[in-house]
């Protein structure tokens, strides 16, 4: 399989993920986190620091659910132009309210 080389927004999206799973796992150490999610350290230090620009969508699946985050605001966070970032702040602030 071919896998084509990545785009400079497929960059910029993995340089944010990182940064919000950094800022998700807070004091917890990537270790423990990884554990937790059932992936190697190692791969979570590679998507904390941008140098896994696309992982996997199970990956970031497990590793978002034990960090409390869901798909839907790790989504909006990372695809957000930069100054709607400036303006709302991080993912892992915003709740989703429920709908009646």
């Amino acid at each position: 399989m071919v896998r084509l080389p990545n785009t400079s927004a497929d960059v910029e999206r993995g340089r944010r993920l990182g940064a919000l799973l950094r800022r998700a796992r807070g004091e917890r150490s990537i270790l423990d986190v990884a554990l937790d999610a059932q992936v190697s350290p190692e791969t979570l230090r590679k998507i904390e620091t941008g140098r896994v620009a696309t992982p996997a969508f199970p990956t970031v699946a497990a590793v978002a659910a034990v960090l409390g985050l869901s798909l839907d605001a790790v989504w909006a966070e990372i695809t957000a132009p930069e100054h709607d970032l400036a303006l709302t702040g991080p993912a892992e602030t915003k709740r989703p309210r429920a709908v009646s």
